[in-house]
């Protein structure tokens, strides 16, 4: 029990590093090769910050905890939203400029509510998880032609800002990027391998630890890069970081554990965490575009997603506590 504890810790802390390692190196490498920096802000930080997500939900999937992997990428959507941008806004409120930002977030409550149909017949099937993967890939040819004839946008001005203070050559970037995701790979079986183990130690289901430490644990990356980006004033990278790797969790993590092996889903997903994770995805949504004055996201509004996900991860321990 103790090992598994400390392979848990030891897995986070390496995880945070190495995605970090892994983000920079791939945004770096991606501004060297001429993507546009709209397309690096959106697609390769945003779902970059998504790869502990991926490798823990893979190699969850691939070691027969598929609960595991859907437990993390609920978990994080949720974290990523209620306690990220939730604890940033309630120390600086976030302006949201970015025209961008404003289509990709309708869209992540259109993705949010397909990933309904993959789940109420009560599995997440292979074909469901290619229809997913299917999602991912038509948004990643949408983002990449949107990114190459998109004039100017803060998003993309943030993403230059971001990538000036942090320049580093062709070599190190690659370099940077391989000994990330090698480090992501190893850290994520030793994360894996101590969750499991705790999950049947106290006799709880992989679904409840995905959702709780191994979620949190997982969005820390998230939470690193957005409190750096809303120091720098770049408020659109933050919101733009957290859609991005939303919709990542939902088409790509899920749709690649679900490829390897079906999910069965627990019928606690359909009335506890999928409405918690609709809901935030709402609020982010109306709150960012704002409607009929700026998008902001204000210190009650923060405070507000923030209470909401220290409630729903008390009814996640209330729900373990009542049960034994």
């Amino acid at each position: 029990m103790l090992m598994a504890i400390i392979a848990v810790a030891l897995g986070l802390a390496v995880l945070v590093w190495s995605a970090d390692r892994f983000v920079d190196g791939a945004a770096a490498t991606s501004r060297h090769l001429g993507l546009p920096p709209l397309l690096i802000g959106m697609v390769i930080i945003g779902f970059g910050t998504s790869a502990p997500e991926l490798m823990v939900s893979g190699l969850s999937a691939w070691q027969g905890n598929p609960g595991l992997a859907l437990g993390n990428a609920y978990g994080s959507n949720i974290a990523n939203i209620g306690l990220i941008v939730g604890l940033v806004a309630l120390f600086s409120p976030l302006t949201m400029h970015s025209q961008v930002l404003r289509q990709e977030l309708p869209l992540l409550v259109l993705v949010t509510l397909a990933s309904l149909w993959c789940l109420q017949d009560g599995d997440v099937s292979r074909w469901d998880a290619v229809l997913l993967l299917a999602m991912l890939v038509a948004f990643l040819t949408y983002s990449v032609m949107r990114g190459r004839q998109q004039g100017s946008d803060t998003l993309a001005d943030n993403t230059t800002a971001n990538l000036d203070t942090q320049s580093m050559s062709l070599k190190r970037a690659v370099t940077w990027t391989l000994v990330g995701l090698v480090m992501l790979i190893a850290s994520s079986r030793l994360l894996v391998w101590g969750a499991v183990d705790i999950a049947s130690a106290f006799g709880v289901s992989d679904l409840i630890i995905g959702l709780t430490v191994v979620a949190i644990g997982t969005s820390l990356p998230e939470l690193a890069s957005s409190i750096s980006a809303v120091r720098k004033n770049e408020h659109d990278l933050v919101i733009g970081n957290v859609v991005g790797s939303n919709l990542f969790n939902t088409l790509a993590v899920v749709g690649l554990a679900g490829v390897i092996t079906p999910i069965d889903v627990d019928g606690a997903v359909l009335v506890r965490d999928w409405p918690v994770m609709l809901a935030l995805t709402l609020a982010l949504t109306v709150f960012g575009i704002g409607w009929k004055r700026q998008g902001r996201i204000n210190r009650v509004e923060g405070a507000l997603l923030l209470t909401a996900f220290i409630v729903y991860t008390a009814w996640l321990v209330m729900s373990v506590v009542g049960g034994r």
